[in-house]
């Protein structure tokens, strides 16, 4: 699997045109509609909910990725799942019983990811990586849009690569924190296939321009 994924994070976007954000980024080549969603708990920040997700489910077609911060996990989970999710991704830290709760996601219908804060090991993949249909290396730490990428992220990402290919199984491989144009490249070479854009794209005044920049970094 070597397609690359776009997925544009509405946590930059215009709030108060969410809609028309959602449609503008999708058809400037976006692959993904990334969701961060923050509980003000296990991250120190407070953003949406699966209301917000379910409105605009309405106004795309496009695959709809949520990065649940929050604790407990299991009712969020559950509550996007129905909400029109396609990809919910969690915290191993944050959930009580990590296999349960991918089961909990993956009875829904959907597809579940893992994610990794810059500080945390990768070591519950092992025990779990059949139940995972992504996993999400974060190279910021979580809570706030446009922080810098955390260098150190990208052993992890190698590791997290090697991890995948030895399972056998079709894992997506995202990155989300600090990605823009000049790093897509570096951080593609160490194995990720999906990379979450916020303030890169929507702090721009030509969505189209930064997505088709980034395709060319990761195509040449």
């Amino acid at each position: 699997m070597d397609v690359h994924r776009i997925a544009a994070s509405i946590l930059s976007a215009d709030f108060a045109r969410l809609g028309e954000e959602v449609r503008a980024v999708v058809d400037a080549g976006a692959d993904w509609i990334h969701f961060d969603v923050m509980d003000n708990h296990y991250v120190p920040n407070l953003t949406f909910g699966p209301m917000v997700c379910e409105a605009l489910r309405r106004h795309t077609q496009a695959p709809i990725d949520v990065h649940l911060m929050v604790q407990p996990v299991d009712a969020l989970a559950q509550a996007f799942c129905r909400a029109g999710a396609d990809l919910v991704s969690f915290h191993p830290d944050a959930s009580t019983h990590v296999d349960r709760t991918l089961q909990l996601i993956k009875a829904e219908g959907k597809l579940a990811g893992l994610a990794f804060n810059p500080a945390t090991p990768l070591d519950v993949l092992e025990w779990v990586i059949e139940k995972v249909d992504l996993v999400l290396v974060m190279s910021v730490n979580p809570g706030f849009g446009g922080q810098s990428f955390i260098d150190a992220a990208l052993r992890k990402i190698e590791r997290a690569r090697r991890l995948i290919d030895a399972s056998g199984r079709d894992i997506r491989l995202e990155v989300d924190g600090g990605i823009k144009v000049e790093n897509i490249r570096r951080v593609a070479d160490a194995g990720a296939d999906t990379f979450v854009a916020g303030s890169a794209i929507f702090g721009q005044a030509d969505y189209k321009a930064v997505i088709d920049a980034m395709r060319a970094e990761l195509d040449r």
